[in-house]
């Protein structure tokens, strides 16, 4: 199983750091080459750019639920979400959810 991660291209695990404007404020926002892409193909498949959809993103979270403490870390955890419902397309909804993960 090691094989599986050791063996992945060591650019998607590297940082890039982007600077955007969210709200009309230069923001910096550093992530994994792997989240960016993630991001910005959840753009592509809702029609806007990735800083569109960051701001938007950013907009949401902040509506919902006040404020988010460590936006990076909810992107990273939006592109996650993000794959694990496009992986999921096609399957068998569980019987169940825990309403605490989805």
């Amino acid at each position: 199983m090691c094989q599986y991660y050791a063996n992945a291209d060591p650019i998607l695990y590297e940082s890039r750091t982007r600077t955007l404007r969210i709200e009309g404020v230069l923001t910096t926002i550093r992530l994994e080459n792997f989240v960016w892409e993630t991001i910005s193909k959840m753009a592509e498949a809702e029609g806007s750019s990735t800083n569109e959809l960051i701001s938007t993103l950013h907009r949401e979270v902040h509506s919902y639920r006040g404020e988010c403490p460590n936006f990076a870390s909810f992107l990273r955890v939006t592109a996650l979400r993000y794959l694990a419902l496009e992986a999921s397309k096609g399957k068998a909804e569980p019987e169940s959810t825990n309403s605490s993960v989805t």
